[in-house]
């Protein structure tokens, strides 16, 4: 029917299999953009799948398919079991329904009886922090207090198949920390399977044991959540081992402050080569100073690709005239885990007025080069502290009294 009054119209066919790739970035020549094309994967029970992408990868369109919100154009969708899915703020709820009533409607959705929502209403009122306004019409919650009674339903009414959009960016820092401790309770203690888009990595890193990574419209990776986090973070990434310009006026600053050089030492043999985590780092740097008779103070902040940092340190403050000033700070080896990191540096005056922030000035990559018997490999951390650590053995099995 929608083919014939599409001709009828003069239209295109809306289901036409032609379509151009989901590319935000460049203008199109057809009015038809495949959002999710060729699109293939299996999560197994107990699994927890993040799926990550810039904005306009198709992952929220991925979600409404798997929650039979959208029919996919063509392909299909297998699930086993009961799906709750989280898309959007108040998915789901009738806004003249109070939180009470919704929480009745949203688990006669999910196929569940009077009995068994009773049962997990006091629970899921109390996760929720909203019992004040539980017999209020949600229409009258803040987005807030939406999702996190949508959530507490969502997570307490015992589906198969959690579906998490982008949602939990809303809530405050608190319940973010309860709905992540939630969710791991879920799929690690109940075996429950979970799909959660976010673009918190760090969320990600922790949470989920599987990662897929959507660009365009189409699946680009999918495999170990950190492997695929670390690969999506330096898409695209060069590595600024050194940067230096001979004329003030096109080196980054201001009128006050203007970087001369930054440079981290060993220097890298090849351009886009890591650096041992054995090997000890030094960052370099110079900045010309145009203000007369003025306490400088420095610091150097380290992250991770990830947004961690990992550390922060500061130079005393120091009386500087016109001039050229020179900086030098050492990262020793055996303390970073192997991984990519970048510095930026923040100049003072007198401690608290910033002068310039220079951020991202350098960047690295580190790996573990040992070979041989030891263990060695990717470990849990943005550090990995070389510390006295050994075992002993102290008595024998015959020697002690079973």
């Amino acid at each position: 029917m929608n083919r014939w009054w599409a001709r009828l119209r003069g239209k295109d066919d809306p289901f036409a299999k032609i379509g151009e790739a989901n590319d935000r970035t460049t203008k199109g020549s057809s009015e038809y953009v495949w959002s999710l094309k060729e699109v293939s994967f299996e999560v197994k029970q107990g699994v927890v799948l993040g799926i990550i992408g810039r904005n306009g990868a198709g992952k929220s369109t991925l979600l409404k398919i798997l929650s039979k919100v959208t029919a996919p154009t063509t392909g299909r969708v297998k699930v086993k079991g009961r799906i709750a899915s989280l898309l959007e703020v108040g998915t789901g709820f009738h806004p003249e329904l109070t939180g009470r009533e919704n929480i009745f409607l949203n688990g006669s959705i999910l196929g569940m009886t009077k009995v068994e929502i009773r049962s997990r209403f006091d629970e899921i009122v109390d996760f929720s922090g909203v019992e004040r306004y539980i017999d209020t019409p949600v229409k009258r919650y803040s987005s807030g207090m939406y999702v996190r009674l949508a959530f507490a339903v969502a997570a307490h009414l015992e589906p198969d198949v959690l579906i998490i959009d982008e949602v939990l960016a809303v809530g405050d820092a608190d319940f973010q920390k309860k709905c992540l401790g939630k969710m791991r309770e879920v799929s690690h203690s109940q075996g429950r399977t979970i799909l959660f888009v976010s673009h918190n990595m760090q969320a990600i890193n922790s949470l989920c044991n599987e990662g897929l990574w959507l660009h365009q419209g189409q699946v680009k990776a999918i495999g170990e959540a950190a492997a695929i986090v670390n690969n999506y973070l330096i898409d695209n990434k060069q590595l600024h081992p050194k940067r230096s310009w001979t004329i003030p006026t096109e080196a980054p600053g201001n009128d006050k402050i203007r970087f001369k050089e930054v440079e981290l030492i060993p220097k890298l043999t090849q351009p886009d080569a890591p650096l041992d985590i054995r090997t000890p780092l030094t960052i370099k740097f110079q900045f010309w100073n145009f203000t007369e008779d003025i306490d400088i103070n420095t610091h150097l902040t380290l992250f991770s690709y990830t947004g961690e940092c990992v550390f922060d340190v500061a130079t005393l403050p120091i009386r500087c005239q016109k001039g050229v000033v020179s900086g030098e700070c050492t990262i020793p080896g055996n303390f970073l885990n192997d991984g990519s990191f970048y510095i930026s540096l923040y100049v003072l005056k007198d401690t608290t007025t910033n002068l310039f922030d220079y951020e991202e000035c350098l960047s690295f990559d580190l790996e573990d080069y040992r070979t041989g018997t030891q263990w060695y490999g990717k470990w849990w951390g943005v550090v990995r502290p070389l510390l006295p650590f050994r075992l002993t053995q102290t008595d024998t099995l015959s020697a002690l009294s079973l």
